[in-house]
């Protein structure tokens, strides 16, 4: 059954859990995506500024968790993903901050996964094709930490999740990681099959998808199955900007700038039972605190839309 989640970034104060989540579920949401990301800032990260979240012991991160697990509960809300901190490995970083990425924040945020009850994990694939020569070798590198976190997946049956991605040359976004569709799923089968478990899956990011002009349909229907998160968001077609679907034009006649359309049918023809859920955290930021609900609950509004797409004659 299709149900309808939002991330947490800017809805849910750590100081009163209750009161966020009360609120996501009064807006409309059934689970949500854990913004782990929000504790270690990617901007922070490339200039090697590491705060002290992940130094703290497993179970003292838990213990800091617990009231968002409980309060989450009390709403009859779940976590259904959650974002690891990114990027995972810096390509000029130094060798003590990339040993801490991976030694620390990675397997920490595989067992904060388990213990919200969370069954996905996104996680950025490496940007490395510019200093390396090619996506090929580029793969290699995230592959090799794919390898590293499986065992821990499969043991806690998560299944981590890879995700289209943008690069930047001079002001100027271009593909990135794991947009090669064809590649992406050879790649999950392979390393499903290994495992004997999905280990594996794709996250489909509509916001990054458009910057760079992916085709929704196209790229959605070739995933099938392996498709086991969404992040839903719009943006100019210019600059990645997560906000609220349909935010966003091409023309003056107002034509969508992203192709909701083609994502609908993508989604009907692979028969997708999952979770709309919408990467829209920014979005709040544009909004006085005391419209965050009104907000929230637009957005969820929209999910329902989606939802009534998806459940039409097309869908059988």
């Amino acid at each position: 059954m299709l149900r309808i989640g939002v991330q947490t970034q800017n809805a849910i104060d750590d100081g009163n859990p209750r009161e966020g989540f009360a609120r996501l579920r009064r807006a409309g949401f059934d689970c949500v995506d854990f913004s782990l990301h929000g504790y270690l800032i990617n901007k922070e990260i490339y200039r090697e500024e590491i705060n002290a979240f992940f130094d703290a012991p497993i179970r003292e991160l838990e213990a800091f968790l617990a009231p968002h697990k409980e309060a989450a509960k009390r709403a009859g809300v779940t976590f259904h993903q959650m974002h690891m901190p990114y990027p995972i490995y810096v390509p000029k970083g130094s060798q003590k901050l990339n040993a801490y990425l991976w030694n620390e924040v990675a397997p920490k945020s595989m067992e904060l996964c388990s213990f919200m009850g969370c069954k996905y994990i996104v996680i950025h694939g490496f940007k490395l094709a510019r200093f390396l020569g090619s996506e090929e070798e580029e793969w290699k590198h995230t592959e090799t930490f794919l390898e590293y976190i499986a065992p821990m997946a499969k043991e806690m049956g998560i299944t981590v999740c890879i995700e289209n991605l943008y690069d930047g040359i001079a002001d100027h976004l271009i593909e990135g990681p794991c947009c090669d569709v064809r590649k992406c799923v050879n790649r999950i089968d392979r390393m499903n099959e290994k495992y004997g478990a999905e280990v594996l899956g794709f996250c489909f990011d509509t916001g990054h998808a458009n910057v760079i002009g992916l085709d929704f349909e196209k790229f959605i229907t070739t995933l099938g199955h392996r498709l086991k998160v969404l992040h839903i968001h719009d943006n100019d077609g210019v600059r990645d900007l997560h906000q609220i679907p349909f935010t966003f034009t091409r023309t003056r006649e107002n034509t969508s700038s992203t192709d909701w359309e083609g994502f609908i049918r993508g989604l009907r023809k692979i028969h997708f039972e999952g979770v709309l859920n919408f990467e829209t955290g920014p979005a709040l930021n544009a909004f006085p605190e005391t419209l965050h609900e009104d907000v929230l609950g637009f957005i969820a509004k929209i999910g329902r839309y989606f939802v009534e797409q998806l459940d039409g004659e097309e869908r059988a």
